[in-house]
């Protein structure tokens, strides 16, 4: 298995911990499928699909995923939802190279969770999380709080990079206030 990549002169501003998360802490540092989680406490889980596209990935992201700058790859963002209530935003970013290879069955998921798929297979390596407190000027903190009615001050993210064969894949998850009533 690879570990990240990272650029000598770049700071990181993901976090090892997720240092302040208050309620969301154990949601967050829980390694196993968030998918199963959900799933078990929430009798009527579904995806939404919210965007499905060929786009090049945040310079944070491509960087994590060792792809060049100019490199697009298939960005996928769902939210997770408890009873019609999102309570997890997921973007998912596939490079091209993956899709040709191991991953190639994850370009036709649709409304099918990816977790499923990702901890169903033992061939499947993942980095260790890292964590993110993010604010209204994060783009990442947009996109998920679209989906809110009254977004709050901050959400906390986790994402790591999903590796089978020499093909990665990042997935960051955005927690939502809905989680912390399951």
């Amino acid at each position: 298995m690879r570990t990240r990549f990272h650029h000598p002169r770049v700071r990181d501003p993901w976090l090892a911990a997720p240092v302040g998360a208050g309620g969301y802490r154990h949601w967050l540092r829980d390694r196993g499928s968030l998918t199963q989680r959900l799933q078990a406490r929430c009798a009527a889980f579904a995806v939404e699909g919210l965007r499905l596209r060929w786009a090049r990935p945040q310079p944070d992201e491509a960087r994590l995923l060792g792809l060049p700058r100019h490199e697009r790859a298939r960005l996928r963002e769902v939210t997770l939802c408890c009873a019609g209530t999102p309570v997890i935003f997921a973007r998912s970013v596939l490079p091209g190279r993956s899709l040709r290879g191991p991953w190639r069955a994850l370009a036709y998921l649709g409304s099918r969770p990816l977790g499923a798929a990702l901890f169903a297979d033992p061939r499947v390596a993942r980095t260790p999380l890292a964590y993110r407190k993010l604010t209204p000027a994060h783009a990442l903190y947009r996109r998920a709080a679209a989906v809110l009615d009254a977004p709050p001050a901050c959400l906390w993210a986790r994402r790591s990079v999903f590796w089978r064969e020499d093909a990665p894949i990042l997935v960051t998850e955005v927690f939502l206030p809905g989680v912390l009533e399951l």
